[in-house]
């Protein structure tokens, strides 16, 4: 028989509410919420101190990490728009003060804290940090001596990252103006605070990206300048985007960051550092009285250098001239030549001009009425001897005529067609020429052989006859084996013998 829901069980196998008892049972979801409120109500706001570690960032942008000491381990995380403000780069290791809420996360059953903002828990963890980046930027290779380039000498555009408002720029200003007054091109940035590392790194990747012969001059040299203050006030130049900015600028960097005594890692990235904002523009530009006084010596010195050769070549000069004998004696004996030459001049003159005179004399003699009268009676009389007959002309004309005659029958008999009529002919190649042996005939096609009456064409066989010895007749009704063309002035009749078309085939 089957026992009543009234009756008790005593197995404890089923929960039963038990007389008096006011206590429900809770769900998990239920007990979680109910610890969720009552950890946030009472750790609403919390300061809390600790080391980061297991630091990630996820791809919503949220940060998650834990805080440790040396007992105790809390997960914390920080949701993407706080993220965004922090003034830091969270690192492993790093010793923080958080600020948040304490909550409760019940898919893990965990606690944790969300962070709304982090610090640096103190200057000594400040310096930690600052000393981990350098080393590991150092490891990088980004401030290696090698990297450093040598400032230009006289820049004529100087490119200043810094705070527009402070004395500062008024500083470097003012010492460019005392030193060598130049172009210069102010960037305006935030110096400390949220988004100042950002906006200096931009400056100076702004004044890279200025194109050369634009209508903004380009930079040579970039101050980056700050004045001094607490290593928080200048943390923003310990910033990596700041370090990788200056390392990676095309355009030699000054770092003039804080006084003589502060030191930032835009300080170990820049081609130079100053000590000060002042410092850094003297080395920027030189004193440009100093390069007057140093144009001015060069110029007197190149004065020197001209007039001195000048002054050493007159003294050597007026030295010479002293040794060097007068002019009036150096003339006399050419001056009392030129007199003896002259008056020996004159009495030639004188003298040639008396023997003229007597020629002349001698000659009038010679041509007296009566000499040329003698003269020309005795021509006349010498052509009235003289007898003139026609032998005198016929007789060289009939001398003449004899040689011609001779001299046209040789020409006669050498004539080159004067054998054709007796029987000979003359042999020519294809090409027009006389052809004078049979080794040179069986070189050609075609003969053209010239009689006295005509021309006649004939062909040339493969290999001349070694036996002159007339060929036999064709057989009747047959055609010869070349046919014999016939060119010419006048026609040719046919030959007497039929076999005579080949002279060597």
């Amino acid at each position: 028989m089957a026992r009543s829901p009234s009756s008790s069980d005593t197995s404890g196998l089923l929960a039963r509410s038990r007389d008096g008892d006011n206590a429900e049972p809770l769900t998990i979801s239920e007990i979680s919420q109910s610890l969720k409120r009552t950890v946030e109500d009472r750790f609403g706001y919390v300061r809390l101190r600790g080391e980061l570690s297991g630091v990630k960032r996820a791809a919503s942008g949220h940060m998650y990490c834990a805080l440790k000491d040396d007992k105790a381990v809390l997960d914390g995380v920080m949701w993407r728009g706080n993220t965004g403000r922090l003034a830091f780069v969270p690192e492993d290791g790093l010793e923080v003060i958080a600020t948040g809420k304490l909550t409760t996360y019940p898919g893990r059953s965990k606690y944790q804290i969300v962070m709304d903002s982090l610090e640096i828990a103190g200057e000594g963890a400040l310096l930690a940090l600052l000393e981990k980046t350098r080393a590991r930027l150092d490891a990088e290779g980004l401030f290696a001596p090698e990297r450093k380039r040598r400032l230009p000498f006289l820049p004529r555009t100087i490119g200043v990252v810094t705070s527009p408002t402070g004395s500062v720029i008024r500083d470097i200003l003012h010492r460019l103006a005392d030193r060598f007054p130049s172009h210069v091109l102010v960037w305006p940035v935030l110096v400390q605070g949220k988004g100042a590392a950002e906006q200096v790194a931009g400056a100076i990747r702004g004044f890279c990206e200025i194109a050369p012969g634009g209508p903004v001059a380009r930079p040579d040299v970039v101050i980056v300048a700050r004045g001094g203050g607490s290593i928080e006030d200048l943390w923003s130049f310990n910033e990596e985007v700041v370090v990788r900015a200056i390392a990676d600028c095309s355009i030699p960097v000054i770092s003039a960051v804080g006084h003589e005594t502060d030191t930032t890692l835009a300080d170990y990235a820049a081609d130079r550092r100053a000590p000060t904002p002042t410092a850094a523009a003297e080395m920027a530009v030189p004193v440009r009285a100093d390069l007057d006084a140093t144009v001015a010596d060069f110029a007197a010195r190149q004065r020197r250098a001209v007039h001195r050769p000048l002054e050493l070549g007159r003294e050597r000069l007026e030295a010479r001239v002293r040794r060097m004998p007068k002019i009036e004696s150096l003339l006399q004996p050419q001056a009392q030549k030129l007199d003896e030459l002259s008056e020996r001049l004159r009495r030639s003159l004188h003298d040639r001009a008396g023997q003229g005179r007597e020629r002349l004399a001698g000659t009038a003699a010679r041509l007296s009425p009566r000499l040329l009268n003698q003269a020309l009676e005795k021509r006349r009389d010498a052509h009235a001897r003289v007898r003139l007959t026609p032998e005198l002309v016929t007789r060289p004309i009939a001398q003449g005529q004899s040689k011609l005659d001779s001299l046209a029958r040789l020409a006669e008999q050498l004539h080159p067609k004067k054998p054709l009529e007796r029987g000979y002919a003359i042999v020519r190649g294809d090409n027009g020429a006389v052809i004078t042996k049979q080794s040179e005939a069986s070189k050609h096609s075609a003969l053209n052989l010239e009689f006295k009456d005509g021309e006649l064409a004939v062909g040339v066989g493969d290999a001349p006859l070694s036996n002159p010895s007339p060929p036999s007749p064709p057989p009747p009704n047959q055609p010869p084996a070349r046919a014999a063309a016939v060119k010419g002035r006048k026609s040719t009749p046919k030959a007497s013998n039929p076999r005579q078309d080949d002279l060597f085939g």
